[in-house]
């Protein structure tokens, strides 16, 4: 096996069912490769990415995010003990005007 794609083989493969695997790599795909993984995948899988990126680079995309569903976001702000003012996406929903608080 191609050790270049160690850790795609190791996804489930329904997470990119958008994307030509044969051309996804683990550098050139590592934000789409988190990304999908977090918002899509179980806690085994989340540990692989961790591990194999290291939980620095992990963090420094999904803070990135411009959008992560609320339960998800929930879930990483304890997961990696940071507050949500911290995410992109938590910035951008601030910063939208509610209809009802008008």
């Amino acid at each position: 096996m191609n050790t270049h794609h160690q850790l795609i083989s190791k996804l489930n493969p329904q997470y990119f069912w958008d994307v030509d695997l044969s051309g996804l790599t683990e550098v050139s795909g590592s934000r789409l490769i988190i990304e999908r993984v977090f918002l899509l995948g179980d806690m085994h899988e989340m540990n692989t990415v961790i591990h194999f990126y290291g939980e620095k680079k992990v963090v420094d995309v999904l803070t990135k995010l411009s959008y992560i569903d609320p339960k998800t976001f929930n879930f990483l702000t304890k997961l990696f003990n940071k507050p949500a003012e911290e995410f992109k996406c938590y910035q951008i929903q601030q910063s939208k005007p509610r209809f009802w608080s008008l």
